[in-house]
């Protein structure tokens, strides 16, 4: 009899335990944790759906057109040069000298450079879901060459050949260059031609040959029409280099070795303009060269047309968010259940914390259709919603559901508030949190938990 009531009072003791709210806190807190992982899932989800995004973008630039990046027009002009060799003869032990003449090329820049670009935004090619960023560029290009110095070659004048003098230009990607490529040069009009010349990363175009009057300067104009993405870039070969760039882009980021004008740069919510001005004593390089064009690149400026705000980033913050709604949500109910004394069952529990999964499920697929913004109002609605009626149903209590709801819609406006910030994120974010600490602790301080 006495062992049939020891057990008696085990059961009791064992099922008063899971009665008490130290293990409703317990079982709770387990479930948000294993709530992680359909979350975690959802995560993945976004990051696959921006891959794709990427690889299409990726993929459709490389047949509409890429970077553009821009270095010309240059000054051609070969020179004959006298090579000397020693020859050492073995059988008289003597050395003689030989001479062999070779042509090499003098290659000089600009005085004056002046690029105009006008960059104009594509929104008509789509591909899927997804409408990748390309632009149609018009480049004009002006400016002269005058005075030249071959006094660094160390060669005579009568060796220089100005009857096969020609202009080199250096841009990438030839593909997606969309007009036929001339150059006025004084009354001459200059066909341009692909030249197989070895570089690595420039396409370059040189002129037919033509003679060069070193008497008189030599102005040149022209225009380039590019199907582009990304960035237009330029360097600064003038020894005086001005460029301006219009566009109906709104989100520029000014990028490379110089920085524009301050004082005539213009950003709106439809377009931006902006110029530059380079001297020769900005760049560390000189204006003419022999036998080669060295690698400049790193001098090089211009603008990159950037998507500031990408849906895929914006899904993937508000998932980040994903285990403080659960928590806090869970919490709210909690501390309803513990003061009303309201049982609330852990597979309640369960479906709630589904149901703000699928806020995160919803958001990804309305926002590849429409707006971030309208789509994060559409999930977030419906999700509230949903759990107003299940609240109701589930504590039999109208004013407990409203204020669940009051509180959700609080919590997604707060977090939505967070994902638009950018320089102010952390520190809104630090303040909502001591706020909500604050105001639990507040609801809270009452509740005797020793008799739970």
């Amino acid at each position: 009899m006495e062992n049939q009531n020891q057990f008696e009072n085990q059961q009791k003791a064992k099922t008063s335990f899971f009665q008490t709210t130290t293990a409703k806190m317990l079982m709770v807190g387990f479930l948000t944790l294993v709530l992680l992982i359909p979350l975690n899932l959802v995560q993945n989800v976004i990051r696959e759906r921006s891959a794709r995004k990427t690889e299409v973008f990726k993929n459709e630039t490389i047949t509409w057109g890429e970077k553009v990046h821009f270095m010309g027009p240059i000054l051609k002009i070969p020179i004959k040069t006298i090579i000397e060799t020693e020859v050492y003869n073995e059988q008289t032990k003597t050395t003689s000298i030989q001479k062999q003449e070779e042509i090499v090329d003098a290659f000089f820049f600009p005085e004056t450079l002046q690029h105009q670009a006008q960059v104009q935004k594509v929104d008509k090619l789509k591909r899927g879901i997804f409408k990748p960023m390309v632009f149609k560029a018009s480049l004009d290009v002006k400016g002269n060459f005058n005075a030249l110095d071959f006094s660094k070659f160390n060669c005579k004048p009568e060796d220089i050949l100005w009857d096969k003098a020609s202009i080199v230009i250096k841009t990438t990607d030839l593909k997606s260059v969309k007009s036929d490529l001339t150059i006025q040069l004084n009354e001459q009009k200059l066909a341009l031609e692909t030249n197989m010349d070895e570089d690595d990363y420039f396409d370059v175009l040189e002129s037919t040959a033509f003679t060069y009057d070193p008497q008189q300067s030599h102005s040149f104009q022209f225009n380039i029409q590019y199907n582009g993405s990304n960035a237009v870039e330029f360097i600064p070969i003038g020894k005086t280099t001005t460029t301006s760039i219009d566009s109906n882009w709104n989100s520029p980021s000014f990028i490379g070795s110089f920085a524009s004008n301050d004082t005539t740069k213009e950003i709106t919510d439809k377009n931006f303009h902006a110029d530059w001005k380079i001297i020769h004593v900005n760049r560390p390089f000189a204006q003419q060269y022999l036998d080669f064009i060295p690698n400049l690149q790193k001098y090089s400026y211009g603008v990159k047309l950037i998507e500031t705000v990408d849906e895929y980033q914006q899904n993937e913050r508000s998932s980040k968010y994903g285990f403080l709604v659960i928590g806090l949500t869970f919490l709210v109910f909690f501390l309803i259940q513990t003061i009303s004394k309201i049982n609330i069952h852990i597979f309640q529990y369960t479906m709630i914390g589904l149901a703000l999964i699928m806020f995160y499920t919803l958001l990804l697929s309305i926002t590849e259709h429409s707006s971030f913004s309208l789509a994060y109002v559409i999930a977030a609605s419906s999700v509230i919603v949903m759990l107003l009626l299940y609240s109701v149903s589930v504590l039999k209590n109208r004013k407990y559901a409203a204020f669940i709801s009051l509180a959700l819609t609080a919590l997604y406006s707060f977090i939505y508030v967070i994902i638009q910030l950018e320089d102010y994120a952390l520190l809104v974010g630090s303040i909502g949190l001591f706020i909500i600490l604050g105001t639990i602790m507040y609801v809270s301080r009452k509740i005797d938990w020793n008799n739970n």
